[in-house]
């Protein structure tokens, strides 16, 4: 299997604004920010983190996006039980989902095809 670690922590938040300026007042530097209350914050060389905001009615989740160096190689394990297989992202990255043994969802990211 080739996974290289975290790549990125994806949150979601009912206020951008001030889950951003919470992040930030962390050390966490605001990468760029989108025009629907959502942005890339990254804090030294570890993992970046992506907050989007969703309405107060939904409930906010939490997803940690595992790096993939190439879709081709990535063969899952049986025991792993896959909830999406790869399919292209409008950030341009292919994503595949697993569910862990307690029922979290963990990203697989693989660099966009080109």
């Amino acid at each position: 299997m080739s996974i290289e670690g975290i790549e990125a922590v994806f949150l979601e938040t009912h206020n951008w604004g001030r889950a951003a300026k919470f992040y930030e007042a962390l050390g966490f530097e605001l990468e760029f920010a989108t025009d629907h209350n959502s942005g890339m914050l990254r804090h030294r060389t570890g993992p970046y983190l992506f907050l989007a905001e969703v309405p107060r009615s939904q409930e906010t989740k939490t997803s940690l996006v595992l790096k993939v160096t190439d879709e081709q190689e990535f063969r899952p394990d049986p025991v792993l039980e896959v909830t999406t297989e790869f399919e292209d992202t409008h950030y341009g990255t292919r994503e595949l989902t697993v569910r862990d043994p307690d029922g979290r969802d963990w990203v697989l990211s693989a660099p966009g095809k080109a």
